[in-house]
């Protein structure tokens, strides 16, 4: 596995938008904010052609320009990380436009997103073997003040902390009254779940995204997944997936078509984050069973509401790190080694 320089003091961040761009309120205003916050601690930025474009459907320009934006950037030397401006909806028909032989041959650069950035990041991975930041994108550095998790994202991205454990409340709703900048609005108290053949600790090589995105890559020229098990089959590997829009059956019905692809091999757990249809129950299926009924088989750890996707805050994760996890007494821990 590739792993980047950490962002050093004065470094320059490179911003990209592959999904959407900062064109509408509040993310104009969310960008203008973590641009200033970032310029403060003393950053040189360089923003892409597409940052405040939305001339695309569900991204922010077509998909040719989007993948033109993002190569240019990742294999130049003028930018030295980069941060996705957001999630969006259509990112993976930029996928056949991203360079990844590109990637493999450039020096390695950490990009940092989540959601629909999974189309970038899991790749990277598992063609490129280049490892990746899931975390927040660029809108969410400029809250005022930062919520315990951005800081923590920041810490990861310039290198000063690899461990990491889950946070006192999370945010079930959007805050009505709330403005651009204000931080999350943390209401529920994190209540986490343990299921399966589970230990204490575990420890693997780390992979997932956004099971919405991860579901369109199966059976693709883009999944080299069988392939990225067997070269770590003597790490064992672990699972982080989290849902955006997807229903319990869509969640059942994606892990099974994950599991029916040969993707859950050499395991050693699944971390599961808080799916965006939260507390939802039909026809005797909820948020739990759709996960458990098809992954019990496997006899590995599986954790549930974790501090990881849509339902803020989220840990930082390095995909494709070897990461050591342990759960107790509604705490978890996660640390990463690079190697």
């Amino acid at each position: 596995m590739r792993y980047p320089e950490f962002l050093k003091e004065n470094g320059t961040i490179g911003f990209v938008a592959p999904s959407f761009g900062c064109a509408t309120e509040p993310y104009i205003s969310r960008f203008d904010s973590a641009l200033e916050k970032l310029r403060d601690k003393g950053f040189k930025l360089e923003l892409g052609p597409n940052c405040r474009e939305s001339k695309g459907i569900g991204i922010s320009n077509t998909p040719e320009e989007c993948g033109r934006e993002l190569n240019s950037f990742y294999e130049s030397a003028s930018n030295d990380v980069l941060m996705s401006c957001g999630g969006g909806e259509e990112m993976c028909e930029v996928v056949p436009y991203m360079d990844f032989e590109l990637v493999k041959k450039s020096k390695p650069k950490w990009f940092m997103g989540y959601s629909d950035n999974t189309n970038f990041i899991f790749p990277s991975v598992t063609i490129a073997d280049t490892a990746g930041i899931y975390a927040p994108c660029a809108g969410d550095f400029g809250m005022e003040p930062w919520h315990k998790s951005v800081q923590d994202a920041y810490d990861l991205l310039t290198g000063k902390k690899l461990k990491f454990s889950n946070y006192d409340k999370w945010q079930l709703e959007d805050d009505e009254n709330a403005s651009a900048n204000d931080p999350y609005y943390v209401t529920e108290p994190t209540v986490m779940k343990a299921f399966g053949d589970f230990g204490a600790t575990f420890e693997g090589r780390i992979v997932g995204g956004c099971l919405d995105c991860l579901v369109h890559l199966v059976g693709t020229p883009y999944d080299k997944v069988k392939e990225f098990n067997a070269r770590y089959k003597d790490d064992g590997i672990i699972w982080f997936l989290e849902s955006c829009d997807l229903n319990v059956f869509d969640i059942r019905r994606a892990l099974w078509q994950l599991k029916a692809a040969g993707w859950f091999e050499n395991l050693k757990g699944f971390l599961i984050g808080r799916p965006g249809c939260f507390g939802q129950e039909f026809m005797g299926l909820n948020q739990y069973n759709a996960v458990t009924d098809i992954l019990a088989e496997f006899n590995v750890p599986i954790l549930m509401d974790l501090d990881i996707g849509h339902h803020p805050p989220m840990i930082p994760i390095i995909v494709g790190s070897y990461a050591g996890v342990s759960f107790e007494d509604n705490k978890f821990e996660i640390e990463y080694s690079l190697k």
